[in-house]
């Protein structure tokens, strides 16, 4: 009987790099090298080995922090750059769990709201936050949460 295994995403990372650079994909291997260093970084800090729970909030941290740029060079009409940053994003994305839709977040938000007695108000907010982020950890963006929960607040 074979026996399936799945590969851990360092190793996928690592079998993604060396693939870009047989195919002379230099963003993919550039994207890819600088999250394995930003991984390899937090392993040296903290003195362990990272397992894929570990690795999914750094890619996510990174895929935020182009974010972030991203809408400054669009903000400066660096198309160039916004570019790149944009196909950066894509190869990072491929490596996160598939992120929650707007309604899926809502649906958490209302269940989290209910269970905790809370229907409105703005003084909810930390309550509210502070429960439902645990829910939605690595498969939606903390700022998405927090819009979606001031509408339902309000």
């Amino acid at each position: 009987m074979k026996e399936v295994f799945q590969l851990t995403l360092k190793e996928r990372l690592m079998d993604d790099f060396k693939e870009a650079m047989k195919a002379h994909d230099e963003v993919r291997k550039n994207t890819i090298s600088f999250t394995r260093a930003a991984i390899k970084q937090v392993e040296i800090d903290t003195r362990k080995d990272l397992e894929d729970e570990d690795v999914i909030p750094i890619i996510a941290k990174q895929v935020k922090l182009r974010k972030d740029a991203l809408e400054d060079f669009e903000k400066g009409g660096r198309k160039d750059l916004a570019d790149a940053y944009r196909a950066e994003i894509e190869v990072l994305s491929e490596y996160l769990p598939r992120q929650l839709s707007e309604e899926e977040i809502k649906d958490i938000v209302r269940t989290v709201a209910a269970e905790l007695g809370i229907e409105g108000g703005k003084e909810n907010m930390g309550k509210l936050m502070g429960a439902t982020m645990p829910k939605v950890k690595g498969v939606a963006e903390g700022t998405k949460v927090r819009k979606i929960i001031e509408e339902f607040l309000a």
